[in-house]
């Protein structure tokens, strides 16, 4: 809210350099601020009594949406990639689900990793579960498992994570 907008009795004021005017009524707020030639901006509504600090809006408005994009740039946005194995994957098929997960792990994403049982194999899921992990202990130098291999349905899963 500003100037006219601002409908309480009693407002904290901020002036233009950062010094606190201290607490007034609307009306003296808004007299101070036309004489500075900027607008009163509300900037805590919740607080008790609301803060108003006197600033050119135009300018107060262009640097909140500059803060609020360099904040975005900053942000890591983490993706979990899958890698699916079957029970009966052989040495080598390993060797290059590891080295892609590796590959994932160095970009900093989460790695989910899927053994898939299909027919008969749904018999011997328990027998499968020191390849989910072999699969962490082979990359454990730099990774960690998240989340401990678990069974879901007809699938095993593990969620590993690069180290800290």
């Amino acid at each position: 809210m500003i100037n006219e907008q601002i409908r309480d009795r009693e407002v904290r004021v901020i002036g233009e350099d950062g010094e606190q005017l201290g607490v007034m009524s609307v009306k003296e707020a808004l007299h101070l601020a036309e004489e500075a030639g900027v607008d009163l901006v509300k900037i805590a509504p919740t607080a008790k009594p609301p803060v108003c600090k006197i600033v050119d809006y135009g300018k107060f408005k262009y640097e909140q949406t500059r803060k609020e994009k360099e904040a975005k740039k900053k942000q890591k946005i983490i993706d979990v990639k899958e890698i699916r194995l079957s029970p009966n994957i052989d040495t080598n098929d390993l060797n290059t689900k590891i080295n892609a997960a590796r590959k994932f792990l160095s970009k900093g994403d989460k790695v989910k990793v899927t053994l898939r049982f299909r027919g008969r194999e749904m018999a011997h899921m328990q027998n499968s579960k020191h390849i989910l992990l072999d699969f962490g202990e082979s990359l454990s130098d730099i990774a960690v498992v998240e989340k401990e291999p678990k069974v879901e349905g007809r699938s095993m899963t593990m969620f590993l994570a690069e180290k800290r």
